[in-house]
């Protein structure tokens, strides 16, 4: 047992694993790949930084090392090294999102996990959890509906990366029962983001009949129903800045068709011998975007807005 009195905020001290709580566990996703990994890096160097935890009914909850904790169990005999916060349960779940903040890409599923918790268990408006948390409204509904309006399956593929979480919000317009038909013709026909919410629009409120057409034969719908929106002249913007809106929108739809292609099983079935070809030609991609950013934004701004 561990009283609260025994412990103050920041402190440091080795813990055995079967002492360390996971009650918070249910917000984080498992990576056994990852897992794996950190078991490596604890047999070659130890642990190089402090799990997080906070106190519970006189015991020790973990809110942030989950993934050390599980590798060290593979060691025998490992205790950690763990540093203690004093925080409530609201602001424990917002501990869990900030202590993993800037160290990797929080998985939205994972944040809307976290905001779930807030607003379903702790009863937190949402605009109280956008403060707690430092972020919008709308950032919190967006990831409440995640959990909320898509289907099991479709929450799956997202949890397991087959789905991004761009599309993952499209899809939250639709009902259930039709997301993952929209899924497998992303998948098929590789659409692009604006060919997805042109597809969802014309999927709402479309008869039995109409809606299969839509999903049989989407780009021949969207040109005779609507025909796919050209770039609207945003009149914020010169002329120059319009015109490199145009092409950046040109460039990210190319981008975000490679990533639903990359995300189809079996499609992106690379080879070793694939990815080491295509390794410089994908490192001058994201050079070439770095340069670009700088030259739009200047280094100073680039380096603002990217941290």
């Amino acid at each position: 047992m561990y009283p609260r009195a025994t412990w103050h905020e920041g402190i440091t001290r080795p813990v055995a694993l079967a002492e360390l709580g996971q009650r918070y566990r249910r917000y984080r996703l498992a990576d056994l790949e990852a897992e794996e990994a950190m078991a490596g890096s604890l047999r070659r160097w130890g642990q190089l930084a402090p799990v997080v935890a906070c106190v519970r009914s006189e015991k020790l909850e973990l809110l942030d090392g989950f993934k050390r904790h599980a590798a060290a169990r593979q060691i025998a005999g490992m205790t950690l090294s763990v540093r203690v916060l004093e925080v409530d349960e609201r602001a424990a779940k917002a501990a869990i999102l900030g202590l993993n903040r800037g160290q990797r890409a929080t998985r939205e599923l994972e944040e809307a996990l976290i905001v779930q918790g807030l607003v379903r268990d702790d009863q937190m408006t949402q605009v109280e959890a956008a403060h707690l948390l430092g972020r919008h409204k709308s950032w919190v509904c967006r990831r409440l509906a995640l959990l909320e309006k898509l289907s099991v399956a479709v929450k799956e593929d997202l949890r397991l990366g087959l789905v991004g979480p761009s599309l993952a919000r499209q899809l939250t317009r639709l009902p259930a029962g039709n997301q993952e038909a929209l899924v497998a013709l992303t998948r098929r026909e590789t659409l692009t983001a604006q060919e997805v919410s042109g597809v969802i629009d014309l999927l709402q409120g479309a008869s039995q009949e109409q809606a299969a057409f839509v999903l049989q034969k989407p780009r021949e719908a969207l040109a005779l129903v609507q025909g796919m929106p050209q770039a609207l002249r945003d009149p914020r913007l010169s002329r120059a800045g319009n015109w490199l809106a145009k092409y950046l929108t040109q460039a990210l739809e190319a981008l975000v068709r490679v990533e639903n292609w990359l995300r189809t099983p079996n499609e992106r079935e690379l080879r070793a011998q694939d990815r080491e070809i295509l390794q410089p030609l994908l490192a001058r991609v994201g050079d070439q975007a770095g340069v670009v950013a700088e030259l739009v934004l200047g280094p100073d701004l680039k380096r603002e807005r990217m941290s």
